[in-house]
């Protein structure tokens, strides 16, 4: 299969923020009502999965390591690639006009509101940067959306798991099995998960964050392992000693969309001091 798949013309969902919307229908609070998904899920939801589920395959996933892992698109500092994403404009999103950097400073502010130590706090505001890969002309199914294992057998606690039937890699056999090229508790960091922003910003942050930061930032869309409980048989001993911190940094990834809309100028100072702290002027992306 040529990695190089042709782009979509027109966007399957309305705005990047509609996956994390319908997130929080599909996993809601307690003070919400669950509602039956399969059945009233968005059209433009069910095509974006039905793209990525047929063309993120392992050589894809694989090529696009290689292409933005290795960390030579471009060089900038945190804030010029908070800046950076801000041009991300959804013009077709009627619901809100808040900017990428209020959405990024609306997680931080709640985790720091609870009083979680500082690199938790810095989570919260890089924890999406890794979507200016959409600036980089990757389409929406190549940069968001729910992470699921290449190279073994799809798990039905992936959304939509059907769409796997159009992908390549259901005809491999060799990844017809539950472990398929890889050994029982390897560990996550040996599989190829699906491709998008998570693993991107990992590699972008990976010499300057603590390890509890990195799982969060890098597992955070990995809803069938830590929302589900898919894939525990790959996971390895520190993947599990890590998964509270994924799921405590979800509640604040998840729930932290406010109708109040931070201050960025007023906050700016306090995160550039904190950006400061634990990165150098310019980092490569």
């Amino acid at each position: 299969m040529d990695v190089n798949v042709e782009k979509q013309e027109s966007a399957p969902l309305q705005s990047l923020d509609e996956w994390e919307e319908d997130l929080l229908e599909r996993y809601p609070t307690k003070e919400h009502v669950f509602r039956d998904y399969a059945a009233e899920v968005r059209p433009t939801v069910k095509e974006f999965y039905r793209l990525n589920h047929t063309y993120q395959t392992r050589e894809f996933v694989r090529a696009k390591k290689e292409q933005y892992c290795q960390l030579e698109t471009r060089k900038m500092s945190v804030w010029e690639a908070m800046e950076f994403l801000n041009t991300l404009v959804d013009d077709s999103d009627p619901d809100t006009d808040a900017t990428q950097i209020e959405h990024l400073m609306q997680t931080s502010e709640a985790i720091r509101a609870d009083g979680h130590p500082r690199w938790f706090i810095l989570t919260g505001l890089l924890h999406d940067l890794g979507k200016v890969l959409c600036l980089y002309g990757e389409p929406q199914w190549a940069v968001v959306g729910d992470t699921f294992a290449t190279g073994c057998r799809y798990s039905d606690k992936v959304v939509f798991s059907e769409f796997f039937e159009a992908n390549p890699d259901s005809k491999v056999a060799e990844y017809q099995t539950d472990c398929g090229v890889y050994e029982p508790g390897c560990g996550f960091d040996k599989v190829d998960l699906s491709f998008g922003h998570d693993e991107y910003l990992y590699h972008v942050v990976k010499d300057y964050m603590p390890l509890e930061s990195l799982y969060m930032i890098r597992y955070h869309s990995f809803y069938p392992w830590h929302r589900e409980g898919a894939y525990t048989h790959l996971a390895s001993e520190q993947d599990r000693e890590m998964l509270n911190w994924i799921k405590e940094f979800n509640r604040y990834d998840l729930y932290s969309k406010v109708d109040v809309r931070p201050d960025v100028e007023k906050l700016r100072p306090y995160y550039e001091e904190l950006i400061n702290e634990y990165f150098p002027p310019q980092i490569r992306w």
